[in-house]
């Protein structure tokens, strides 16, 4: 009972979170449907899981991050290139890559009981407005330069947790 609301809770999670990207962006409901080898590989990964959790968990910590990583630099491309294809603005275009890049990272989080990333000091989505922002410019416009700056994304995103890169942290209260 429990297995099945929680994969009700994250498929609705998920879906809520592609959605509001697509209204966002304008990509019509029904490019959802067209997704089939994508939710075939989304679903055998989730069996994966599920199938050998032990094994996978012990390497947690050293995989889950660049999972995340991977993931963060991908979907900000995709969510980036969408919004372009759409004829969006450059603001629209970094607004649909840090949705589309960190919404995954905020869902898991949120139903893992923590404290989302990109609501921390830590640099989460600074990497997707950046990859937003580039292609958004048309700098990285070709299919090599999208690899590239896959690669670059991943690397950032790498970095700022290894080296435990921060954003500055300002407080605006004055102690009396």
């Amino acid at each position: 009972m429990a297995w099945e609301l929680l994969s009700v809770i994250g498929i609705i999670a998920f879906a809520v979170s592609g959605a509001i990207r697509n209204v966002l962006i304008g990509v019509p409901v029904s490019a959802l449907w067209e997704q089939g080898a994508f939710f075939q590989i989304a679903l055998a990964s989730i069996t994966i899981v599920f199938l050998f959790p032990k094994l996978l968990l012990k390497h947690w910590n050293k995989w889950g991050n660049l999972s995340d990583a991977i993931g963060l630099a991908a979907f900000t491309i995709q969510g980036a290139l969408y919004a372009v294809k759409m004829g969006h603005p450059l603001s629209a275009v970094i607004v649909a890559a840090v949705l589309t890049g960190s919404g995954g990272g905020i869902v898991r989080d949120l139903l893992a009981g923590r404290k989302p990333m990109v609501l921390k000091a830590e640099i989460y989505a600074v990497w997707a407005a950046l990859g937003g922002l580039i292609v958004g410019l048309g700098w990285m416009g070709n299919s090599v330069g999208l690899y590239v700056l896959f690669i670059m994304l991943v690397a950032c995103r790498v970095c700022s947790y290894m080296f435990k890169w921060k954003l500055p942290n300002r407080s605006f209260y004055v102690n009396n």
